[in-house]
């Protein structure tokens, strides 16, 4: 127990001081937000700091800081160290200056800032990678609650030929497409205060119970610190940072930051809303780590059978049955509110990048049906194949920590242009490593180019350093560029 209690600490200590120090760099004032400069009744809508905040935390937290804290605790307590200052240094960061950065340039969604602060290239190749992100992000968010639903809640198979799992799926489907279309406060705006309190219920009680339900907690040792992975034989480095994303790290959450900026009414609510939230979805990864080594040292489940099964055990071990149903909505709950402004945000990317006016319902409908159209397909072809939801979920994985390289590079960028020196590296350092964790993994999984792992940590070291790099050069050359004036005005 005693290694989760400093985990925790970490991460409470660490977003107190870390936080404030990103504040400090980005400097919040009294500016009009686009909320305000650009009110369409739409998506550029003035609301509440609690409203947005609790949207945001929504809106990023999916079933990846829950079934990937369930299947990285496989490599012992090191998650509980891992995780929060992972979070802290990494994931809350980038949370926090994507969107500022939206903020700033008028609420402009994450491909237009890349093609602000890169060139065409990267623009076109980030954009294939987000929209390709975000049909999975719609497929796997249809897919595990809808699973979770059909075999926790109403105790069917799940199986792809029973009419039921395509009836829960549809349910999410309809909700989806809704969510997609109306106007930001006149849906996500007014059920989410009801997810939130779910998700609040379902976390806390869990919280409570790892204290007062007598659960064993494995302390951290030399001894039990798993540098391969019991079941799947695979390494820590990379494997770990790729299963264990949205605790840590999540190249997904930059994509969702315009849809907030285009609400917020005040920069200085930028920390609670973008850093807080992510240090919020950590403390989930937290809860979930921990309580699926309580089951697994109790003898009740093994996860390495499969996360979804973990997910029930815990809640109505801990929670009994009323309490446990409850629980498992709160999960449920978690993907389905990403999975809803994944694809709104993606309507709004694509959008913007052929400049058609979102105002008029028949033309978020010329986007929204072949949108859908695709992840039904998707979905479609994941539960039909063997083991296709498997390889949707590690692409899905990889390619949302490949996202957040875009992310860090023009926070980078964005820094070293406004005359900073030391505040570049903020960004810059998180975006080597996960440069090395996504290029060594896709070098050297199945699903890759199945290259050996010490080739694989070569490339990857490689690439990380290109990375690097050509991130500063850019940077350096932005700040060049400027007229001495600009030069001076650092923000």
């Amino acid at each position: 127990m005693a290694t989760f209690v400093i985990g925790l600490l970490i991460l409470i200590a660490g977003a107190a001081v870390y936080g404030k120090i990103c504040e400090n760099v980005i400097k919040p004032d009294d500016r009009k937000t686009p909320a305000f400069t650009k009110e369409d009744g739409v998506d550029y809508v003035p609301m509440r700091t609690w409203r947005n905040s609790l949207i945001n935390l929504l809106n990023i937290a999916g079933t990846g800081p829950i079934l990937g804290p369930i299947q990285g605790i496989l490599f012992g307590p090191i998650a509980f160290i891992i995780i929060p200052i992972g979070n802290i240094l990494g994931g809350a960061m980038h949370d926090y200056f994507s969107g500022m950065l939206s903020l700033r340039n008028e609420g402009m969604q994450m491909p237009d800032l890349i093609k602000k602060y890169t060139n065409g290239t990267v623009f076109n190749i980030y954009n294939i990678f987000v929209c390709f992100l975000m049909l999975l992000v719609g497929a796997v968010f249809i897919y595990t609650p809808g699973d979770i639903a059909a075999t926790q809640v109403f105790g069917f198979s799940g199986a792809p030929k029973e009419t039921s799992t395509w009836v829960i799926y549809a349910v999410i489907f309809v909700y989806y497409i809704c969510a997609t279309m109306f106007p930001i406060d006149k849906l996500i705006g007014r059920v989410y205060p009801i997810f939130g309190a779910i998700l609040l219920f379902s976390a806390v009680g869990i919280f409570a119970c790892i204290f007062s339900g007598g659960y064993e907690l494995t302390n951290l040792s030399w001894e039990n610190w798993r540098g391969i992975h019991p079941v799947a034989g695979t390494r820590f480095i990379p494997v770990f940072f790729i299963t264990v994303a949205c605790g840590i790290v999540s190249g997904f959450h930059s994509t969702q930051t315009a849809i907030i900026s285009r609400s917020v009414t005040s920069e200085r609510q930028g920390r609670l809303t973008f850093y807080n939230m992510m240090v919020l979805e950590g403390f989930i990864a937290m809860i979930w780590a921990a309580a699926a080594m309580a089951v697994m040292n109790k003898g009740l489940a093994d996860p390495s059978t499969g996360p979804n099964s973990v997910v029930g055990i815990v809640a109505k071990d801990m929670l009994g049955n009323i309490g446990g149903v409850l629980a498992i909505l709160g999960v449920i709950v978690l993907p389905v509110t990403s999975g809803d402004t994944a694809l709104r945000s993606l309507r709004l990317m694509i959008a913007d990048y052929i400049h058609l006016d979102q105002r008029p319902v028949k033309n978020r409908l010329y986007i929204c049906l072949p949108v859908f159209a695709l992840v039904a397909a998707i979905l479609a072809w994941a539960k039909f194949s063997p083991g296709g939801f498997t390889v949707l979920w590690r692409y899905f994985a990889w390619s949302n920590q490949t996202i957040s390289l875009f992310a860090f590079g023009i926070i980078t960028i964005y820094l070293l242009g406004k005359g900073h020196k030391i505040a570049p590296f903020m960004s810059l350092l998180p975006g080597a490593w996960y440069a090395f964790i996504t290029f060594s993994y896709i070098c050297n999984a199945k699903i890759g180019l199945n290259i050996p792992m010490n080739i694989s940590y070569g490339l990857g070291i490689a690439f990380a350093l290109a990375y690097s790099v050509l991130v500063y050069i850019k940077g350096v050359r932005l700040y060049e560029a400027k007229t001495p004036l600009e030069a001076a005005a650092v923000y």
